[in-house]
């Protein structure tokens, strides 16, 4: 793939205070401008909530009016000069890490859910990625998001008059979308253009403003291009392999071009899942290049500023594409661009490198391209290590080189503006833009009368959003004026409100909760204890499994008795979400343990006084406790077992029967649910900052944004000196390797302890270069045991055999333990880099 590379670009600025404003997404999260648009174009803001659509569809008169009175230009030029302010001040970042290595993290992800009006993201993956945007942000974290801009974006969900769900796709306006297009310093689109087998694509790239931080979004609907390659870019997760492919080229290859191209220059590379791993070949490609080293040194040294972060549960979930493919569109990039041959490029995404049926994994491509790998929750940390030991075979599954940040969702984005204005009183207005550190201590001397005014408040703002919403939804599937004016009214505000809404796939079991229909029918049509409940969510086009759950949920709710308790909401996207997360009192999530890799959605509800009633699998796994909410599962993992589905689709019921429903009922002479808003006291308190983008972003950029950006540039320094002679390194030591043998091993037990002594082979090697352990199986954590053994001396008549010591305490068997020997070097990032292992037999 070749490129035309250009310089000295510069993104076009809107020259008007009011354009600037709306080109700005940080009104998504800092609603101080809302009332601006509404005042423009009331209804279309209602309906869209697109300030970039309200200014273009506003008539230039009413506009001109509006900006000569001399009121309404004063408020655009406050709001610009407090936006300027803030953009310019210091945020948690410049303060904490004032003198860091860290000044540029490139974040590559396929989609970003970051507004309504911005409809390029499709659910959690998304989710995670505007999240972590926004937080970088707020915390002035030097983070440059790349992605894709869709013609279509995901689809449009309505439900009909037999509660199916019907797929549609409106086209993206770009136009009427907050982006602009990036221009050189003459006012030319910046295209970047690459060369496929036989044709030339052209890639136009466009610029979000989000905040402080800058997302650049690239698309390949330019009118030089075949048509089939205009395409590649329509539709999110659309198209099949061929397109996923090109699609995927474009994100990581032309992505990390883009950033060359404006002359931006990241330490750090923070690939979003494995769509985005072409993205560390082409940065190796562009350090070959710039310091004329070999494909292998320019990997070397790039490598250690590449993070990975996989979202994946399940190895049939990663992309993975045929060897024929695969040739067809990298033979001559891989040849003349990396300059390696196709069965080395090849070799990055195989476990095994000479099998030349085995497909490429993006996952695997990722893995070796990064300096960290992790998970984004505890339990997914280890089902990742468990999913990618094939890579390390010879290393315990606890060692597998893949840690763990558990997600986080961004507070300002998801809180009600009742729940916004607590937290201001209880923690200051600027909370979530630093530490945290006494956030949970103020939000809990929150007394009671205000957590339940919260949650009343709340839900009857639920409430009527569900009526509006509901009876549109019935006219627009043609229902009798009377079900559409009974839609209008239904639902009670003093009742307790679950909320269930995600994606309708197999693994989410959405239809637990009616496992039984008719004890589900008693739970919500209770006359003492009413229940009603919101259902949303959207089954992907092809998956007919989750189509029928859906269809199955709306025959459920035409049942007469049923009406009025319970809706199924169409069209689940990020204006429903905020709606339902403000206003629901319980959310309910079923998962297949441990398939929810993390999961977000519950994590919404915190800051706005909802509560959980969860499987224990992804974030709430780590995150319950009696105090906060409630539990489905024992912890283990069953599978698809229906028969326990049918055991915890029971204990559902029982939960919400015997705990749930009594605690919210249970009102003392005041009226107040005590134990209720006790658990709400607790969530929020204890799992708000916890669960918060803005705790995960400090995470990331602590423990590896920047120890990855100063090992970048150790190894990038003097054009990639060190990165020379770590590759040198790992040839020797891998050519000598086999010459290493454990001999003679001596155990004594004496004060508690087993000593042990080790004679051990190294042949050519030095012991410089190899370290020597004893290791023992986890026992009662998922941390292995390892301590390091001493060299004692050389054995005179033995040249190459070394006597090493060490001392382990006698709590468990000797037999436990065992004396490994693995490469030792001070830079070398093991096992990622160096896999060899030994162990004694």
């Amino acid at each position: 793939m070749g490129d035309t590379v250009y310089t000295n670009l510069s993104a076009e600025k809107p020259s008007d205070p009011i354009a600037e404003l709306a080109l700005n997404l940080g009104w998504t999260w800092n609603h101080s401008t809302d009332e601006l648009w509404r005042e423009l174009e009331p209804e279309l803001w209602a309906i869209t909530e697109n300030p970039w659509l309200v200014l273009q569809s506003v008539s230039r008169d009413k506009l001109q009016r509006l900006l000569s009175d001399a009121a309404f230009r004063g408020r655009v030029d406050e709001l610009i000069e407090k936006k300027r302010e803030l953009e310019a001040s210091d945020a948690w970042f410049q303060k904490a890490h004032p003198d860091s290595p860290l000044k540029s993290v490139a974040f590559f992800s396929m989609e970003y859910m970051l507004s309504e009006a911005l409809p390029i993201y499709s659910g959690g993956l998304g989710n995670v990625a505007g999240d972590q945007l926004k937080a970088a942000s707020d915390l002035g974290v030097p983070v440059i998001g790349i992605g894709l801009l869709y013609q279509q974006g995901y689809f449009r969900q309505e439900i009909d008059s037999t509660g199916a769900q019907l797929a549609l796709y409106p086209f993206n306006d770009p136009g009427q979308l907050p982006v602009r297009p990036l221009r050189d310093q003459k006012g030319d689109w910046l295209r970047l253009k690459v060369l496929l087998p036989g044709y030339a694509l052209w890639i136009r790239t466009w610029e979000a403003q989000v905040g402080r931080r800058k997302l650049y979004l690239l698309d390949t609907n330019d009118p030089a291009n075949l048509p089939s390659y205009r395409g590649i870019t329509a539709e999110l997760y659309g198209g099949g392999p061929d397109v996923r492919l090109r699609q995927e080229a474009v994100l990581g290859i032309a992505g990390w071009r883009l950033l060359r191209a404006l002359g931006v220059r990241p330490e750090v590379c923070h690939l979003n899942e494995g769509h985005a791993a072409f993205a560390v070949l082409e940065r190796a490609r562009a350090f070959m290049e710039e310091c004329n080293q070999p494909f292998e040194v320019a990997l070397a040294a790039t490598r250690a500023g590449n993070l990975f972060t996989t979202h994946t549960p399940v190895e049939a979930g990663f992309d993975r594409f045929s060897p024929e493919l695969m040739k067809k569109y990298f033979k001559w990039y891989a040849e003349h661009r990396l300059k390696i041959s196709l069965h080395d490029f090849l070799a990055l995404g195989r476990r095994n490198a000479d099998d030349d049926s085995e497909p490429f994994n993006m996952a695997y491509l990722a893995i070796r391209g990064s300096g960290a790998v992790n998970g984004v929750s505890r339990l997914h940390g280890l089902v990742s290590r468990r999913l990618f030991h094939n890579l390390f075979p010879r290393w315990p599954e606890a060692e597998v080189p893949v840690g763990h940040v558990t997600n986080g969702v961004h507070v300002p984005t998801w809180d009600s503006v009742g729940a916004d204005s607590l937290w201001t009183k209880q923690c200051g207005r600027h909370r979530w833009r630093d530490s945290l550190d006494h956030v949970e201590e103020q939000i809990r001397s929150a007394d009671d009368r205000e957590l339940w005014q919260l949650r009343s408040t709340a839900r009857e703002s639920l409430v009527q959003f569900t009526r509006q919403r509901f009876a549109l939804q019935r006219a627009y599937q043609g229902a009798p004026r009377q079900e559409i004016e009974e839609a209008s009214g239904i639902f009670d505000a003093s009742r307790l409100t679950l909320g269930f809404a995600r994606r309708f796939a197999t693994y989410k079991r959405p239809n637990m909760l009616l496992h039984d229909p008719e004890r589900l029918i008693r739970i919500l049509t209770n006359s003492k204890r009413p229940v009603q409940l919101i259902i949303a969510g959207k089954a992907h086009p092809q998956d007919l499994g989750g189509q029928a759950m859906i269809k199955q949920w709306n025959e459920f709710m035409r049942r007469s008795e049923v009406r009025g308790h319970a809706v199924f909401l169409a069209d689940y996207d990020m204006r429903l979400t905020q709606e339902l997360v403000a206003g629901v009192d319980v959310w309910i999530n079923t998962p297949r343990r441990p398939m929810e890799a993390s999961g977000t959605s519950g994590m919404k509800v915190l800051a706005n006084g909802g509560l959980n009633l969860s499987e224990l699998d992804g974030w709430w796994a780590e995150a319950y406790s009696p105090e906060v909410g409630w539990a489905l599962g024992d912890g283990h993992d069953r599978g698809d077992d229906p028969v326990w589905d049918a055991v915890e689709a029971e204990a559902l019921y029982a939960l919400l029967e015997q705990e749930v429903i009594p605690t919210f009922y249970d009102r003392d002479s005041e009226g107040f649910p005590r134990r209720w808003i006790a658990r709400i006291r607790e969530s929020m308190a204890r799992l708000t900052a916890a669960f918060s983008a803005n705790r995960s972003v400090r995470q990331y950029t602590e423990e590896h944004y920047i120890p990855l950006a100063s090992k970048y540039r150790e190894r990038a320094a003097e054009g990639g000196k060190a990165a020379a002679e770590l590759v040198l390194w790992q040839h020797e030591i891998a050519g000598q390797w086999r010459d290493l043998r454990f001999g003679q091993v001596l155990i004594e037990s004496r004060q508690g302890k087993y000593f042990y002594t080790i004679q051990l082979h190294l042949g050519r090697l030095k012991p410089d270069d190899v370290q020597v352990e004893l290791y023992a199986d986890p026992l009662n954590s998922d941390q292995p045991f390892q301590a390091s053994m001493t060299l004692d001396h050389a054995l005179a008549d033995s040249p190459g055999v070394y006597q090493y010591s060490g001392a382990v305490p006698a709590e468990r068997p000797a037999a436990n333990y065992t004396t490994r020997a693995r490469p030792r070097r001070s830079n070398v990032l093991s096992p990622l880099e160096m896999p060899l292992i030994a162990w004694q037999k």
